[in-house]
């Protein structure tokens, strides 16, 4: 599917065919595919780049435009079982307008981010800028998971929330390669003279630099977080079902006291307190007797 945009006032907005300049194409079947590179004139291998969510990020210069691959943090669904994944991005700057091939839709009409937007060069930093802010907003999410997940595990007594913080951190390791591919990308273009960009673009690209930068550096505590965090969060998970089986055989003990006081008296052969009219109260009181004692036994031992 192809969605057609154009720069008004320094804004995004939807445009018909004729008149766009920016061309949005969402996950492009086969014969679209084929179509792109007859008529754009784009590098097959490129193009299903793009779309290869183990691409690294990089920048070709072709003859007539300049294709670049991002790295950005790929929609997460339920079923992922918080394994936060990433994919590929995309971006295609011919003179006089621009392509973007990627699998999911990008606000432009709605996102801030893509206000004051004068050339198409900004737009191409915009985009930049929209993916590390997509990895930014994903981190928080991680960092809300994982206190989420933390302390579900202080209580559990099985696996399953282990294993999803397992998951947690495998994702952070995709996020730390991806936003690595994506500064190496942002450090070529810092470097290269052949955008032409201006002052403000070129001051932008630095600002974007910074932001990438910092971005990698809370994954990547997020990430030591989690790594050195799970033998221990392992062994409280240990540690709470070794605390329900000592709770088990306090019960258990305590059940078996009484209960052996009672069959001492039930037994079939003459004991004292046979004829005795208060014989059961006073089996009661022994075998209550006998309760507190085991507890006031195992407060003793501190067990």
């Amino acid at each position: 599917m192809i969605q057609y945009y154009t720069i008004e006032d320094r804004k995004i907005v939807l445009s018909d065919p004729a008149r766009a300049n920016v061309f949005m194409v969402l996950n492009p079947t086969e014969e679209e595919k084929k179509a792109l590179i007859g008529t754009e004139h784009l590098d097959e291998h490129t193009l299903h780049s793009a779309l290869d969510p183990d691409e690294i990020s990089r920048i070709e210069y072709e003859s007539d435009h300049v294709a670049l691959i991002v790295k950005k943090p790929k929609s997460y669904s339920s079923e992922d079982m918080f394994q936060f994944q990433v994919s590929s991005m995309g971006i295609f700057l011919f003179e006089n307008r621009i392509l973007i091939v990627s699998d999911t839709d990008i606000p432009f009409t709605t996102e801030k981010r893509f206000a004051k937007i004068t050339t198409l060069k900004s737009l191409l930093l915009k985009l930049l800028g929209y993916c590390i802010y997509h990895f930014m907003e994903h981190l928080r999410i991680v960092s809300q998971i994982s206190d989420d997940l933390e302390n579900k595990i202080n209580q559990s007594m099985e696996n399953k929330y282990l294993i999803f913080m397992f998951s947690l951190s495998k994702g952070l390791v995709y996020y730390l390669n991806a936003i690595n591919s994506n500064s190496m990308l942002l450090q070529k273009l810092t470097n290269t003279q052949k955008l032409s960009l201006n002052d403000v673009e070129r001051e932008l690209l630095e600002d974007l630099s910074i932001d990438n930068s910092q971005c990698y550096r809370i994954a990547e505590i997020y990430s030591n977080i989690l790594a050195s965090m799970m033998d221990a969060r392992a062994s409280i998970v240990s540690n709470n079902l070794n605390i329900l089986m000592k709770t088990l055989n306090i019960i258990t003990i305590a059940i078996m006291v009484p209960t052996f006081v009672v069959s001492a008296f039930s037994m079939n052969v003459k004991i004292p307190l046979s004829d005795f009219s208060y014989a059961f109260w006073i089996i009661l009181c022994l075998a209550s007797i006998s309760v507190g004692l085991f507890f006031a036994f195992w407060r003793f031992k501190k067990w």
